[in-house]
């Protein structure tokens, strides 16, 4: 190797190096000295950011697929959707759950990722009519939304009128079939019902979980995270018991560490619901209060 190859060499490696690695790059002399003792070859490790591609969310850690990373304070800011959505992109979350309005802007900000869109229905009360439910499941979808969570009418439930409460349900599950046809290559519309479990007894739980599952749900759903609690063990175990193992169930109010969401899928959750989603992935704990 002639003085003007390894001097061109050098340059070409110190360039490479500083582009990618400037503060730890071996520098020129170190360079010199490997050339010399013969090196004709150099591996340069390009550093990635902290951050999972849409094409590679099959390696993002298992419980990030687990979470929906949720925003449904009725201030939340568009700026802070957008956050949202960026750190639900980072991390590969399983969906963004947003208020119904920022469905569409959710939809465009994570458009092409495996990133679902999930909204709330009937949220945070579930007293709204049956039809204005539907309607604003029809709505969401037709957005984007590729998952919606619905309140059961609580008030309902507790008067006894259990066919009221199914109807309820069934009608948000069947205008979630009726917009799956429409999708693109038939994407299945998931439905999830948010039973407000710190506002029932153990058997209104499990009346509420039967309920859901003949309507056709696919998931059953702790709190909204706006009542008096939020998902605890117990109600996770319980309605786990009662809806089997083909039935999702879904987490959500209090979530705030990875030790949280940790016992929750331990109970049987499949999917857990958090404004701490961040937090929980990193191992530290958030003061969220969702």
């Amino acid at each position: 190797m002639t003085p003007e190859e390894k001097h061109k060499i050098i340059e070409r490696l110190q360039a490479r190096y500083d582009a990618t690695a400037p503060q730890r790059g071996p520098g020129p002399h170190a360079l010199n000295h490997m050339v010399d003792a013969g090196a004709c070859r150099f591996g340069v490790c390009v550093d990635q950011p902290e951050r999972y591609s849409f094409s590679s969310c099959e390696l993002a850690p298992p419980l990030a697929r687990m979470i929906d990373h949720t925003a449904l304070k009725p201030e939340t800011t568009e700026a802070q959707i957008r956050e949202l959505c960026e750190e639900a992109s980072k991390y590969c979350f399983a969906s963004v759950c947003v208020n119904p309005c920022y469905v569409r802007l959710a939809s465009e900000l994570l458009a092409g990722s495996p990133v679902a869109i999930c909204t709330v229905i009937g949220f945070p009360l579930g007293a709204s009519a049956t039809a204005v439910k539907a309607l604003e499941s029809e709505t969401a979808i037709r957005d984007g939304a590729t998952e919606v969570d619905m309140v059961i009418n609580v008030g309902m439930l507790k008067s006894g009128n259990h066919e009221y409460v199914e109807k309820d349900i069934r009608a948000v599950v069947d205008a979630a079939r009726a917009a799956s046809t429409t999708q693109p290559s038939g994407t299945h519309i998931i439905t999830k019902v948010i039973l407000e479990t710190a506002l029932l007894t153990d058997e209104e739980k499990v009346i509420a979980s039967v309920l859901s599952q003949n309507a056709g749900a696919d998931f059953v759903k702790t709190s909204t995270g706006f009542s008096k609690g939020g998902a605890t063990a117990a109600d996770i175990a319980l309605m786990r018991r009662v809806v089997g193992p083909r039935m999702g169930i879904k987490a959500s109010g209090g979530v705030r560490s990875r030790k949280d969401a940790e016992l929750m899928i331990a109970s049987g959750a499949t999917r857990i619901g958090a404004s701490a989603s961040v937090a929980i992935l990193k191992g530290t704990t958030s003061n969220s209060d969702y």
